[in-house]
Protein backbone atom coordinates (compact mmCIF):
# COMPACT_ATOMS: atom_id res chain seq x y z
CA UNK A 1 0.00 0.00 0.00
CA UNK A 2 1.36 3.15 -0.87
CA UNK A 3 1.82 5.96 1.32
CA UNK A 4 -1.17 8.08 -0.50
CA UNK A 5 -3.64 5.12 -0.05
CA UNK A 6 -2.54 4.72 3.45
CA UNK A 7 -3.84 8.63 4.29
CA UNK A 8 -7.35 7.98 2.29
CA UNK A 9 -8.09 5.39 4.61
CA UNK A 10 -6.98 7.08 7.82
CA UNK A 11 -9.20 9.61 6.60
CA UNK A 12 -11.87 7.17 5.63
CA UNK A 13 -11.48 5.83 9.11
CA UNK A 14 -11.39 8.95 11.23
CA UNK A 15 -14.76 9.96 9.00
CA UNK A 16 -16.60 7.30 10.40
CA UNK A 17 -15.23 7.43 13.76
CA UNK A 18 -16.42 11.00 14.04
CA UNK A 19 -20.04 10.48 12.47
CA UNK A 20 -20.22 7.24 14.96
CA UNK A 21 -19.17 9.36 18.09
CA UNK A 22 -21.21 12.60 16.89
CA UNK A 23 -24.58 12.85 19.03
CA UNK A 24 -27.76 12.51 17.00
CA UNK A 25 -29.80 16.08 17.06
CA UNK A 26 -33.25 15.62 17.64
CA UNK A 27 -35.84 16.97 15.62
CA UNK A 28 -38.47 17.40 18.47
CA UNK A 29 -37.82 19.30 21.29
CA UNK A 30 -37.99 17.68 24.96
CA UNK A 31 -40.32 21.13 25.79
CA UNK A 32 -43.45 20.30 22.87
CA UNK A 33 -45.78 18.78 25.11
CA UNK A 34 -45.51 22.53 27.20
CA UNK A 35 -49.13 24.06 26.81
CA UNK A 36 -49.46 27.28 26.04
CA UNK A 37 -50.45 28.78 29.35
CA UNK A 38 -52.77 31.85 29.71
CA UNK A 39 -52.16 35.03 29.99
CA UNK A 40 -52.15 36.98 33.48
CA UNK A 41 -55.47 39.06 33.57
CA UNK A 42 -53.87 42.08 34.74
CA UNK A 43 -50.51 42.19 33.00
CA UNK A 44 -52.75 41.33 29.80
CA UNK A 45 -55.06 44.83 30.65
CA UNK A 46 -51.50 46.46 31.02
CA UNK A 47 -49.95 45.03 28.04
CA UNK A 48 -53.16 46.16 25.84
CA UNK A 49 -52.88 49.68 27.30
CA UNK A 50 -49.36 50.07 26.25
CA UNK A 51 -49.73 49.34 22.75
CA UNK A 52 -52.79 51.27 22.08
CA UNK A 53 -51.71 54.86 20.49
CA UNK A 54 -54.85 56.67 21.34
CA UNK A 55 -53.61 60.07 23.64
CA UNK A 56 -56.99 59.24 25.43
CA UNK A 57 -56.52 55.88 26.90
CA UNK A 58 -56.67 55.48 30.83
CA UNK A 59 -54.78 52.62 32.42
CA UNK A 60 -56.93 51.73 35.87
CA UNK A 61 -55.58 48.62 36.01
CA UNK A 62 -51.89 47.39 37.92
CA UNK A 63 -52.48 48.42 41.35
CA UNK A 64 -49.83 51.13 41.60
CA UNK A 65 -50.06 54.73 42.20
CA UNK A 66 -49.91 57.55 39.42
CA UNK A 67 -48.98 61.32 40.79
CA UNK A 68 -51.91 63.33 39.13
CA UNK A 69 -49.90 63.79 36.22
CA UNK A 70 -50.02 60.20 35.56
CA UNK A 71 -46.63 59.55 36.38
CA UNK A 72 -45.18 56.62 38.65
CA UNK A 73 -44.45 58.03 42.02
CA UNK A 74 -41.32 58.29 43.88
CA UNK A 75 -41.52 59.90 47.08
CA UNK A 76 -39.09 62.84 48.05
CA UNK A 77 -38.41 60.68 51.05
CA UNK A 78 -37.15 57.49 49.41
CA UNK A 79 -34.72 59.63 47.33
CA UNK A 80 -33.23 61.27 50.32
CA UNK A 81 -32.62 57.69 51.80
CA UNK A 82 -31.35 56.16 49.12
CA UNK A 83 -28.78 58.82 48.39
CA UNK A 84 -27.76 58.95 52.07
CA UNK A 85 -26.93 55.20 51.39
CA UNK A 86 -25.01 55.79 48.53
CA UNK A 87 -23.06 58.27 50.32
CA UNK A 88 -21.98 55.98 52.69
CA UNK A 89 -18.55 54.42 52.12
CA UNK A 90 -18.76 52.01 54.63
CA UNK A 91 -21.31 49.94 53.30
CA UNK A 92 -20.78 46.67 51.75
CA UNK A 93 -22.58 44.30 49.32
CA UNK A 94 -22.07 41.05 50.98
CA UNK A 95 -25.00 38.08 51.53
CA UNK A 96 -26.85 39.07 54.24
CA UNK A 97 -27.97 36.53 56.65
CA UNK A 98 -31.19 34.15 55.43
CA UNK A 99 -33.17 35.98 57.67
CA UNK A 100 -32.19 39.72 56.20
CA UNK A 101 -31.37 42.69 57.64
CA UNK A 102 -32.00 42.45 61.44
CA UNK A 103 -32.41 46.63 61.73
CA UNK A 104 -34.80 46.21 59.22
CA UNK A 105 -37.41 43.27 60.75
CA UNK A 106 -36.88 44.74 64.03
CA UNK A 107 -38.35 48.18 62.43
CA UNK A 108 -41.03 46.46 60.71
CA UNK A 109 -42.27 44.79 63.53
CA UNK A 110 -42.76 47.57 65.48
CA UNK A 111 -44.60 49.13 62.30
CA UNK A 112 -46.90 46.30 62.18
CA UNK A 113 -47.69 45.53 65.76
CA UNK A 114 -46.95 48.90 67.73
CA UNK A 115 -43.31 49.73 69.71
CA UNK A 116 -45.45 49.03 72.84
CA UNK A 117 -46.80 45.64 71.63
CA UNK A 118 -46.09 43.15 74.71
CA UNK A 119 -45.09 40.30 71.95
CA UNK A 120 -42.69 41.98 70.58
CA UNK A 121 -41.59 42.56 74.11
CA UNK A 122 -41.86 39.15 75.02
CA UNK A 123 -39.99 38.42 72.08
CA UNK A 124 -42.96 35.94 70.30
CA UNK A 125 -42.31 37.58 66.81
CA UNK A 126 -40.22 36.14 64.71
CA UNK A 127 -39.61 38.45 61.32
CA UNK A 128 -38.05 37.20 58.03
CA UNK A 129 -36.96 39.47 55.59
CA UNK A 130 -39.35 38.47 52.21
CA UNK A 131 -39.79 39.62 48.61
CA UNK A 132 -42.44 41.86 49.39
CA UNK A 133 -46.21 40.93 49.90
CA UNK A 134 -46.19 37.90 47.92
CA UNK A 135 -42.48 36.69 49.20
CA UNK A 136 -44.20 37.00 52.41
CA UNK A 137 -47.07 35.47 51.40
CA UNK A 138 -45.43 32.22 49.72
CA UNK A 139 -42.90 31.45 52.66
CA UNK A 140 -46.02 31.56 55.37
CA UNK A 141 -47.76 29.43 52.80
CA UNK A 142 -45.09 26.52 52.76
CA UNK A 143 -44.03 27.14 56.10
CA UNK A 144 -47.30 25.81 57.08
CA UNK A 145 -47.58 23.22 55.12
CA UNK A 146 -44.86 21.54 56.76
CA UNK A 147 -45.56 22.76 60.14
CA UNK A 148 -49.22 22.57 60.67
CA UNK A 149 -51.87 20.26 61.11
CA UNK A 150 -54.78 21.72 58.94
CA UNK A 151 -53.94 22.07 55.30
CA UNK A 152 -56.95 24.18 54.78
CA UNK A 153 -57.67 27.92 53.93
CA UNK A 154 -60.49 30.54 53.82
CA UNK A 155 -59.45 33.44 51.52
CA UNK A 156 -62.34 36.26 51.17
CA UNK A 157 -64.99 36.05 47.88
CA UNK A 158 -63.33 38.16 45.97
CA UNK A 159 -59.55 38.33 47.01
CA UNK A 160 -56.46 39.52 45.16
CA UNK A 161 -56.26 36.80 41.89
CA UNK A 162 -52.55 36.21 43.37
CA UNK A 163 -53.92 35.11 46.97
CA UNK A 164 -55.14 31.30 46.18
CA UNK A 165 -51.60 30.17 44.32
CA UNK A 166 -49.51 30.73 46.96
CA UNK A 167 -51.37 28.21 49.20
CA UNK A 168 -52.17 25.62 46.14
CA UNK A 169 -48.63 25.63 45.02
CA UNK A 170 -47.96 24.76 49.08
CA UNK A 171 -50.30 21.72 49.11
CA UNK A 172 -53.14 23.69 50.63
CA UNK A 173 -56.79 23.07 49.80
CA UNK A 174 -58.34 26.68 49.14
CA UNK A 175 -62.14 27.45 50.28
CA UNK A 176 -63.63 30.98 50.44
CA UNK A 177 -65.85 32.64 52.58
CA UNK A 178 -68.57 35.16 52.01
CA UNK A 179 -66.95 38.97 52.14
CA UNK A 180 -68.60 41.11 49.82
CA UNK A 181 -72.35 41.82 48.84
CA UNK A 182 -73.01 42.87 45.52
CA UNK A 183 -76.26 44.59 46.19
CA UNK A 184 -75.18 46.77 48.30
CA UNK A 185 -71.11 47.25 47.17
CA UNK A 186 -70.70 46.42 51.07
CA UNK A 187 -69.56 43.82 53.37
CA UNK A 188 -71.51 40.58 54.00
CA UNK A 189 -70.49 40.28 57.06
CA UNK A 190 -73.50 37.99 58.36
CA UNK A 191 -72.36 35.70 55.59
CA UNK A 192 -68.52 35.91 56.52
CA UNK A 193 -69.73 34.58 60.18
CA UNK A 194 -71.30 32.08 59.23
CA UNK A 195 -68.75 31.02 56.48
CA UNK A 196 -66.07 31.43 59.47
CA UNK A 197 -67.93 29.49 62.10
CA UNK A 198 -68.68 26.26 60.17
CA UNK A 199 -64.92 26.24 59.22
CA UNK A 200 -63.24 22.91 60.15
CA UNK A 201 -60.71 23.84 63.78
CA UNK A 202 -57.25 24.83 63.11
CA UNK A 203 -58.11 26.28 59.62
CA UNK A 204 -55.85 28.82 58.22
CA UNK A 205 -57.74 32.24 57.90
CA UNK A 206 -56.04 34.69 55.12
CA UNK A 207 -57.12 38.16 56.30
CA UNK A 208 -56.52 41.77 54.64
CA UNK A 209 -55.55 44.00 57.25
CA UNK A 210 -57.19 47.02 55.31
CA UNK A 211 -57.56 48.63 52.02
CA UNK A 212 -59.07 44.86 51.32
CA UNK A 213 -57.99 44.12 47.14
CA UNK A 214 -60.04 44.29 45.18
CA UNK A 215 -63.32 45.77 46.83
CA UNK A 216 -61.87 48.58 49.11
CA UNK A 217 -64.73 47.01 51.93
CA UNK A 218 -63.46 46.88 55.12
CA UNK A 219 -64.97 45.62 58.50
CA UNK A 220 -65.59 48.13 61.34
CA UNK A 221 -63.08 47.73 64.37
CA UNK A 222 -65.97 46.60 66.11
CA UNK A 223 -66.91 43.96 63.52
CA UNK A 224 -63.20 43.07 63.61
CA UNK A 225 -63.78 42.22 67.35
CA UNK A 226 -66.11 39.83 66.34
CA UNK A 227 -64.19 38.34 63.68
CA UNK A 228 -62.04 37.93 66.17
CA UNK A 229 -63.80 36.08 68.89
CA UNK A 230 -65.48 33.98 66.50
CA UNK A 231 -61.59 33.01 65.12
CA UNK A 232 -60.46 32.09 68.59
CA UNK A 233 -63.22 30.11 69.90
CA UNK A 234 -63.05 28.17 66.55
CA UNK A 235 -59.36 27.86 66.79
CA UNK A 236 -58.72 29.37 63.41
CA UNK A 237 -55.39 31.05 62.62
CA UNK A 238 -54.75 34.32 61.65
CA UNK A 239 -52.68 35.09 58.27
CA UNK A 240 -53.10 38.74 57.71
CA UNK A 241 -51.52 40.12 54.42
CA UNK A 242 -50.79 43.75 55.30
CA UNK A 243 -50.14 45.93 51.90
CA UNK A 244 -51.70 48.71 52.35
CA UNK A 245 -51.19 49.68 56.50
CA UNK A 246 -51.15 53.85 56.27
CA UNK A 247 -52.68 53.60 52.68
CA UNK A 248 -56.40 54.01 54.24
CA UNK A 249 -56.55 56.15 56.59
CA UNK A 250 -53.35 57.83 56.40
CA UNK A 251 -52.34 56.74 59.82
CA UNK A 252 -50.27 53.95 59.96
CA UNK A 253 -51.81 52.93 63.32
CA UNK A 254 -55.19 53.08 62.75
CA UNK A 255 -54.32 51.18 59.72
CA UNK A 256 -52.60 48.03 62.02
CA UNK A 257 -55.76 47.84 64.35
CA UNK A 258 -57.11 44.57 63.13
CA UNK A 259 -53.52 43.38 63.32
CA UNK A 260 -53.19 44.44 66.62
CA UNK A 261 -55.82 43.38 67.91
CA UNK A 262 -55.18 39.68 67.31
CA UNK A 263 -52.00 39.77 68.75
CA UNK A 264 -53.09 41.82 71.95
CA UNK A 265 -55.43 38.27 72.99
CA UNK A 266 -52.25 36.33 73.37
CA UNK A 267 -52.83 34.06 70.65
CA UNK A 268 -50.85 33.52 67.48
CA UNK A 269 -51.17 34.67 64.34
CA UNK A 270 -49.14 35.66 60.71
CA UNK A 271 -48.44 38.59 59.06
CA UNK A 272 -47.18 39.21 55.51
CA UNK A 273 -46.14 43.03 55.16
CA UNK A 274 -45.36 44.98 52.10
CA UNK A 275 -43.69 48.32 51.67
CA UNK A 276 -44.48 48.82 48.22
CA UNK A 277 -47.43 51.27 47.85
CA UNK A 278 -46.54 52.77 50.81
CA UNK A 279 -43.41 53.83 49.63
CA UNK A 280 -43.72 53.57 46.48
CA UNK A 281 -40.88 50.94 46.50
CA UNK A 282 -42.43 48.53 44.16
CA UNK A 283 -39.75 47.61 42.32
CA UNK A 284 -37.45 46.95 44.74
CA UNK A 285 -39.69 44.00 46.60
CA UNK A 286 -39.70 44.81 49.82
CA UNK A 287 -41.67 43.01 52.52
CA UNK A 288 -41.34 40.59 55.69
CA UNK A 289 -43.25 37.91 57.40
CA UNK A 290 -44.11 38.11 60.76
CA UNK A 291 -44.90 34.87 62.77
CA UNK A 292 -46.66 35.50 66.82
CA UNK A 293 -46.04 32.73 68.57
CA UNK A 294 -47.27 31.92 72.34
CA UNK A 295 -43.41 31.88 73.75
CA UNK A 296 -39.88 33.24 72.64
CA UNK A 297 -39.11 29.30 72.61
CA UNK A 298 -41.56 29.16 70.20
CA UNK A 299 -40.41 32.46 68.48
CA UNK A 300 -36.43 30.55 68.05
CA UNK A 301 -37.88 27.52 66.62
CA UNK A 302 -40.17 29.08 63.97
CA UNK A 303 -37.53 31.21 62.94
CA UNK A 304 -34.76 28.29 62.48
CA UNK A 305 -37.68 26.30 60.17
CA UNK A 306 -38.43 29.45 58.13
CA UNK A 307 -34.56 29.52 57.54
CA UNK A 308 -34.84 25.83 55.79
CA UNK A 309 -37.45 27.06 54.02
CA UNK A 310 -35.48 30.33 52.44
CA UNK A 311 -32.20 28.24 51.87
CA UNK A 312 -33.57 26.94 48.82
CA UNK A 313 -35.52 29.36 47.48
CA UNK A 314 -33.53 32.21 47.34
CA UNK A 315 -30.92 31.78 49.86
CA UNK A 316 -31.19 35.19 51.53
CA UNK A 317 -32.72 38.55 50.08
CA UNK A 318 -31.61 41.54 48.77
CA UNK A 319 -29.93 44.29 50.43
CA UNK A 320 -30.91 47.66 48.50
CA UNK A 321 -34.41 47.78 49.49
CA UNK A 322 -34.47 46.94 52.82
CA UNK A 323 -31.82 49.58 53.79
CA UNK A 324 -34.11 51.93 52.20
CA UNK A 325 -36.89 51.21 54.38
CA UNK A 326 -34.41 50.49 57.54
CA UNK A 327 -32.93 54.29 56.41
CA UNK A 328 -37.07 55.83 57.30
CA UNK A 329 -37.82 54.15 59.80
CA UNK A 330 -34.97 54.81 62.02
CA UNK A 331 -34.57 58.25 61.32
CA UNK A 332 -37.03 60.32 62.74
CA UNK A 333 -37.08 63.12 60.14
CA UNK A 334 -37.15 60.80 57.92
CA UNK A 335 -40.33 58.76 59.32
CA UNK A 336 -41.90 62.51 59.77
CA UNK A 337 -41.26 63.09 56.19
CA UNK A 338 -42.45 59.65 55.10
CA UNK A 339 -45.71 59.70 57.23
CA UNK A 340 -46.20 63.39 55.46
CA UNK A 341 -45.69 62.15 51.71
CA UNK A 342 -48.25 59.31 52.47
CA UNK A 343 -51.04 61.51 54.15
CA UNK A 344 -50.88 63.26 50.85
CA UNK A 345 -51.34 59.77 48.48
CA UNK A 346 -54.02 59.01 50.56
CA UNK A 347 -55.77 62.60 50.26
CA UNK A 348 -56.02 62.73 46.52
CA UNK A 349 -57.46 59.51 45.91
CA UNK A 350 -59.80 60.36 49.17
CA UNK A 351 -59.98 63.27 46.57
CA UNK A 352 -60.12 61.54 43.38
CA UNK A 353 -63.41 59.49 45.09
CA UNK A 354 -65.30 62.80 45.61
CA UNK A 355 -64.73 63.94 42.29
CA UNK A 356 -65.83 60.56 40.55
CA UNK A 357 -68.74 60.10 42.30
CA UNK A 358 -70.04 63.67 41.91
CA UNK A 359 -69.42 63.68 38.49
CA UNK A 360 -71.49 60.24 38.32
CA UNK A 361 -74.34 61.87 40.14
CA UNK A 362 -74.53 65.41 38.44
CA UNK A 363 -75.19 63.36 34.92
CA UNK A 364 -77.59 61.33 36.57
CA UNK A 365 -75.81 57.76 35.80
CA UNK A 366 -78.24 55.05 36.84
CA UNK A 367 -77.15 53.37 39.90
CA UNK A 368 -76.12 54.51 43.02
CA UNK A 369 -72.51 55.22 43.31
CA UNK A 370 -72.45 56.18 46.76
CA UNK A 371 -70.11 53.18 47.37
CA UNK A 372 -67.40 54.93 45.58
CA UNK A 373 -67.11 57.11 48.64
CA UNK A 374 -67.92 54.20 51.15
CA UNK A 375 -65.29 52.13 49.98
CA UNK A 376 -61.39 53.01 50.92
CA UNK A 377 -58.12 52.58 49.78
CA UNK A 378 -56.36 52.30 46.42
CA UNK A 379 -59.37 50.00 44.82
CA UNK A 380 -62.95 50.43 44.21
CA UNK A 381 -65.22 47.24 43.17
CA UNK A 382 -67.12 49.50 40.64
CA UNK A 383 -70.20 47.41 39.90
CA UNK A 384 -69.31 47.63 36.03
CA UNK A 385 -69.53 43.80 34.52
CA UNK A 386 -67.42 42.44 32.14
CA UNK A 387 -69.92 43.25 29.26
CA UNK A 388 -69.41 47.17 30.32
CA UNK A 389 -66.05 46.80 31.03
CA UNK A 390 -65.11 45.82 27.40
CA UNK A 391 -67.31 48.29 26.23
CA UNK A 392 -65.13 51.08 27.82
CA UNK A 393 -62.02 49.33 26.28
CA UNK A 394 -63.26 49.37 23.14
CA UNK A 395 -65.08 52.69 23.17
CA UNK A 396 -62.93 54.92 25.16
CA UNK A 397 -59.58 53.27 26.03
CA UNK A 398 -60.10 53.06 29.30
CA UNK A 399 -58.45 50.04 30.82
CA UNK A 400 -59.44 48.24 33.94
CA UNK A 401 -59.76 44.53 35.25
CA UNK A 402 -63.24 42.60 33.67
CA UNK A 403 -64.62 42.54 37.34
CA UNK A 404 -64.65 46.03 37.11
CA UNK A 405 -62.19 46.73 39.49
CA UNK A 406 -60.84 50.62 39.55
CA UNK A 407 -57.50 51.25 40.63
CA UNK A 408 -58.31 55.01 41.79
CA UNK A 409 -55.05 56.35 41.89
CA UNK A 410 -55.20 55.90 38.13
CA UNK A 411 -57.50 58.55 37.65
CA UNK A 412 -57.02 62.46 38.13
CA UNK A 413 -58.83 65.28 38.06
CA UNK A 414 -58.36 65.84 34.25
CA UNK A 415 -59.30 61.86 33.34
CA UNK A 416 -62.39 61.83 35.99
CA UNK A 417 -64.91 63.61 33.59
CA UNK A 418 -64.08 61.34 30.89
CA UNK A 419 -63.55 57.83 32.66
CA UNK A 420 -67.23 59.19 34.23
CA UNK A 421 -68.48 59.55 30.38
CA UNK A 422 -67.62 56.35 29.32
CA UNK A 423 -69.25 54.52 32.74
CA UNK A 424 -72.45 56.71 31.90
CA UNK A 425 -72.32 55.46 28.49
CA UNK A 426 -71.32 51.68 29.58
CA UNK A 427 -74.08 51.76 31.99
CA UNK A 428 -76.87 53.27 29.94
CA UNK A 429 -75.76 51.55 26.52
CA UNK A 430 -74.93 48.13 27.66
CA UNK A 431 -77.66 45.58 29.41
CA UNK A 432 -77.59 44.03 32.74
CA UNK A 433 -76.06 46.45 34.94
CA UNK A 434 -74.95 45.10 38.24
CA UNK A 435 -74.99 48.88 39.75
Amino acid sequence: MDHQNSMEDDETTNSATDASSTPKIHTTSVFQHVPLAPEIPVYAVMAACSKDPSPLKVNLGMGVYRTEEGKPVMLNVVREAEQQLVNDLSAIKEYLPITGIAEYNQLSAKLTFGADSSAIKEDRVTTVQCLSGSGSLRIGADFLARHHHNHTIYISEPTYRNHPNFFLIAGFEVKYYRYYDPKTCGLDFQGLLEDLGSASSGSVVLLQACGHNPTGVDPTLQQWEQIRQLMRSRELLPFFDCAYQGFVSGNLDVDAQSVRLFVADGGECLAAQSYSKIMGVYGERVGALHLVCKTADLASKVEGQLKLVIRPMYSNPPIHGASIVAAILKDRDLYNQWTIELKAMVDRITSIRRQLFSVLYCRGTPGDWTHIMKQVGMFTLSGLNAEQVAFMTKDYHIYMSSDGRINMAGLSAKTVPYVADAIHAAVTRMSKSVI
